[in-house]
């Protein structure tokens, strides 16, 4: 059978790995002296390997980031309170193992957003489920399963991602009807999920957003004692920081 047939016949079953390796790998195996076992071991990798790819692709397309946001690019020279050692807790990802909520709190361009989706994009690495959803984008969606008959199937979505990232949390007040619906979904999170926020108001301000006191109890329980709270600031913002780099670069070229 020539290598064409088998390919194609490889494309045929979705082995779509071992189908872009193969004449590639036949050549190696046949200078190298590989045994049957090696080759096969080759390919196999190669399918496997194709497979996370993809799969790792898909969630991060499900993820539905808003920037191409990448730990490696997060630039520590500068300070904003995120230091190496909490960058590497971060990464860690045991505040996701034990289902904690993380608040980055800090004023306007410190790179709360950036960093957030930055962990978002590496939590889906590690084939974890992530969405990311402005915060007035979120009641937005939430309102309009309500407005379908659809409140229930949306809220059991929201509460299925290992990682809910809700960005500028408190930029405008939330009626009742949304301070309800984040109590519940809250709620439903807290059990083996990790919600995370990325907001300007610190915990103990989220009153001013939050006007009935019992829900605001209720959420800031859920949240204020077992979140990981990082506070981000610094005398130049993030966008700053980048803008400089886009402009040293275009120099440089």
């Amino acid at each position: 059978m020539s290598v064409v047939s088998i390919q194609q016949q490889m494309q045929e079953l979705n082995l779509l790995g071992m189908s872009q390796v193969f004449e590639t790998d036949l050549t190696m195996a046949s200078k190298q002296d590989w045994s049957h076992e090696e080759f096969l071991s080759k390919l196999l990798q190669a399918e496997k390997s194709y497979r996370d790819d993809r799969f790792i692709e898909k969630k991060i397309k499900g993820a539905q980031f808003k920037r191409n946001a990448f730990l490696e690019e997060f630039d520590m020279t500068v300070k904003r309170g995120v230091t190496k050692a909490v960058l590497q807790e971060l990464m860690s990802l045991r505040w996701l193992e034990n289902s904690k909520p993380v608040v980055f709190v800090g004023q306007t361009g410190m790179g709360k957003s950036y960093l957030a989706e930055a962990l978002g994009r590496y939590v889906c690495s590690h084939r974890k489920t992530v969405f990311f959803k402005e915060s007035t984008e979120l009641f937005l969606m939430i309102n309009e399963g309500r407005r379908l008959n659809r409140y229930l199937t949306t809220r059991k979505r929201l509460a299925s991602y290992d990682v809910l990232i809700i960005d500028d949390f408190g930029m405008r007040k939330l009626n009742s009807t949304e301070a309800q619906d984040l109590k519940e979904l809250l709620e439903l999170r807290s059990i083996n999920k990790s919600t995370f926020f990325t907001t300007q108001l610190p915990i103990n301000h989220w009153n001013e957003v939050i006007e009935d006191i019992v829900i605001l109890e209720a959420i800031v329980d859920l949240v204020q004692h077992s979140a990981i709270k990082i506070e981000m600031k610094g005398e130049i913002t993030y966008r700053e920081i980048r803008a400089k780099k886009i402009d040293q670069k275009s120099i440089s070229h």
